[in-house]
């Protein structure tokens, strides 16, 4: 790698943040906030396009370009470290019982006294969905404690435990498992032992209306790094189902 190569490059995760926002040019020189060039939209406009996987985008652009255009209107879309609404997903591989098992681990900032920390929001791990599968509502409707089970000293009960795959159709209705608290239930036990770390993305929601995937690209040439592997038009009332996501 050559050193223009390596000034283009964007190395961290940090780097892309200061990009995007043009508080940094492409060739690695951070702006000076007095100057009148930081946070520039027409800077910005300029220079996004390196933050794309241009094998991707460069061939069709004209998504990137309406997202370019749509953040650079005005002052307000600018990602912010401690802002919320961004998460890392990092692919792992554990022991689950002998046997190596990929789990995918949600994390998100969070401010603690005058710094901040990276902490644990969600996992996935197919076998706790498993446990948990989405029964139809008809499904559901056949599993219930009648109303007046109360005047039997719930005598009726013994239902509930009869059928343990389907135990949480009598929970309430707002009722959601908790993953993380599964896995950390399994870690305690022993049967979840960390081998190592695959790989590791980001999903950002700061952005109004948008919702981007940053992926990690080593290859020859100015377009490498972290950038945005992925792009949608996504308005914010859309966005809650998917940031549960990450953050339940």
């Amino acid at each position: 790698m050559d050193e223009t190569e390596l000034y283009a490059m964007t190395k961290q995760m940090g780097q892309f943040m200061r990009r995007f926002n043009y508080e940094e040019d492409q060739f690695g020189y951070k702006i000076n906030p007095k100057d009148p060039s930081y946070r520039n939209n027409e800077m910005r406009r300029k220079s996004l396009p390196i933050l794309f996987d241009m094998e991707k985008y460069g061939s069709n652009p004209e998504l990137q370009q309406y997202f370019i255009e749509d953040v650079t209107k005005d002052d307000s879309s600018y990602m912010t470290f401690l802002g919320g609404r961004w998460y890392s997903e990092v692919s792992t591989t554990f022991k689950y019982k002998g046997k190596d098992v990929q789990i995918s681990l949600m994390l998100a900032v969070e401010k603690e006294g005058l710094g901040s920390k990276w902490v644990l929001t969600n996992v996935y791990f197919s076998e706790f969905n498993k446990m948990f599968p989405n029964g139809e509502i008809a499904e559901k409707e056949k599993h219930f404690l009648h109303p007046m089970s109360h005047e039997l000293d719930f005598m009726n009960i013994y239902k509930a435990f009869k059928e343990p795959e389907v135990i949480e159709y009598y929970a309430s209705g707002d009722y959601a498992p908790d993953y993380l608290t599964l896995f950390f239930y399994e870690i305690k036990k022993g049967t979840l032992v960390f081998q190592h770390v695959d790989a590791v993305k980001f999903h950002v929601f700061q952005i109004k209306d948008w919702y981007f995937e940053v992926s990690w690209f080593n290859r020859a040439g100015n377009n490498s790094g972290w950038l945005m592997s992925n792009i949608y038009y996504m308005p914010e009332k859309e966005k809650a189902d998917l940031i549960k996501f990450y953050e339940p």
